[in-house]
């Protein structure tokens, strides 16, 4: 199955997916009713604020004359002035940022690629097929591959896989569930490989995606973790995913750029990542007995490595020549707690970044770092108040709120509407606008309620057809 999009990055050929149900295409006759429709509640939108301008101007003059009013106007506009500010810099930094080529083949380390398996079926075997086809010298590639106690046929499509790809694999079968990061605590001790690098078992690579995402580590003697840039495979099954795939490369090509300019990538995805040895092991029992509130993180493991290197000092990167194509949810509810999970993570990790990141961590500048937390810290804490101002807006001047809201969607999905465009397809493009109207009204409650249960733990998709 091919991941449905046509770009330089190339896609991956003979991908099986984890099912047998036929492909169904997402610009069919319900994905353009949605397309349609979102840019009828925008273009809508746009011609009430036009006709109620009257009434915006009164109510801002409402506002200015209270005294909350006016303290929610200079609030407002310092946020604005900030987001736009950061905004900028980001795009500086994306500018600045040039993803580093593959070295030779005798300059690459020798790597360890771990494969954590959990109910995947069928999908583990064409990720395993992927991997093997890499164009990385087969002599310093070690392939592990882990079952987390499946209860499906996992375990049976990991055997089929090594039957094909006999000893250049290695299949491993945990006695029961643990969870993921169990799984790849036993693949770190398992392997031998100077670089270690994990993939999902819902995601396929391009032939050169190893050996371009474990060069910086020859390049950059600092650098501790590499990102993948990920992309989504199922995109040809539903809307949701074809709406995220657009949302993905905003995330990585765009932010992760960024942040890779300034060597502090935050978080290196569990779909496509690479670890120095070194790095590894000098966290790695503080990682495997890690808790929260008392309890055992069973969630956000990548985030949580990702910060403990950052926090030993070293240089985190982003390879946007490393692409993975992973599975995400196709429903509504896969969706909404995928998000959960990485909420709760987030609210977690930024509160162990706190304690290091206005130290002295590492040698040279640190104040990109610390500009990259603070707009991450900015973001939970005004979570709440944000909310409680658009339920008050809601109920006392919905019209207003509505045309507004859709208004700024038009304006504001435009940039990653034009990047996706610029870079890959002009008409999967338009799904920046349905995606933002969807989380705008549909998922702007995951923060709020990630920060008050961060304490609760579970993967929360783990038994959905569709894992992320």
């Amino acid at each position: 199955m091919n991941s449905g999009n046509k770009s330089s990055a190339g896609t991956p050929a003979n991908i099986e997916s984890n099912n047998n149900m036929p492909v169904k295409n997402p610009t069919s006759t319900w994905g353009i009713v949605v397309l349609v429709s979102t840019f009828i509640l925008m273009i809508g939108a746009a011609f009430l604020v036009y006709n109620l301008q009257t009434d915006f101007a009164a109510y801002n003059m409402e506002k200015m004359n209270s005294s909350w009013g006016f303290a929610f106007f200079i609030l407002a506009s310092a946020l604005f002035l900030y987001r736009a500010g950061f905004f900028i810099y980001n795009l500086y930094l994306y500018f600045r940022y040039k993803a580093i080529e593959s070295v030779s083949d005798e300059e690459l380390p020798t790597a360890t690629v771990i494969v954590p398996a959990y109910n995947e079926g069928k999908q583990v075997y064409a990720t395993l097929m992927s991997l093997a086809a890499s164009d990385f010298p087969k002599e310093k590639l070690q392939l592990l591959a882990i079952d987390d106690g499946s209860k499906d046929d996992t375990w049976y499509w990991m055997q089929e896989a090594k039957k094909v790809l006999g000893d250049r694999v290695s299949i491993y079968q945990q006695p029961q569930n643990k969870g993921k990061r169990h799984a790849l605590y036993r693949g770190f001790n398992l392997g031998t490989g100077d670089v270690f690098v994990t993939v999902d078992s819902d995601s396929v690579v391009n032939p050169d995606t190893l050996r371009n995402l474990v060069s910086p580590f020859v390049v950059n003697e600092k650098c501790g973790a590499v990102a993948g840039n990920i992309r989504v495979l199922n995109n040809d099954k539903a809307l949701l995913p074809k709406m995220l795939n657009v949302s993905f490369v905003l995330s990585f090509e765009f932010v992760r750029s960024a942040e890779s300019t300034l060597e502090s990538v935050l978080c290196t995805p569990g779909a496509l990542a690479a670890y120095r040895r070194t790095s590894v092991f000098k966290c790695l029992p503080q990682w495997i007995n890690q808790t929260f509130m008392g309890k055992a993180s069973d969630i956000g493991e990548d985030r949580a490595m990702t910060n403990m290197i950052l926090k030993q000092g070293k240089h985190v990167l982003f390879q946007r020549n490393a692409y993975a194509y992973t599975n995400v949810p196709e429903k509504y509810k896969g969706l909404y707690k995928m998000f959960i999970r990485w909420g709760r993570s987030n609210v977690r990790e930024n509160i162990q970044m706190a304690k290091y990141v206005f130290t002295n961590f590492r040698e040279g500048s640190k104040t990109g770092t610390r500009l990259l937390f603070i707009n991450q810290f900015l973001k939970i804490i005004m979570s709440y108040p944000l909310i409680f101002l658009m339920l008050f807006f809601v109920i006392s001047h919905p019209v207003l709120f509505i045309s507004s809201t859709l208004l700024s969607i038009l304006i504001l999905s435009s940039f990653p509407a034009f990047f996706y465009a610029k870079k890959y397809n002009t008409t999967e493009s338009f799904w920046a606008y349905s995606y933002s109207i969807l989380y705008t009204f549909g998922l702007f409650w995951i923060t709020p309620y990630a920060i008050a249960t961060a304490s609760k733990s579970g993967w929360l998709t783990r038994e959905l057809s569709t894992k992320k």
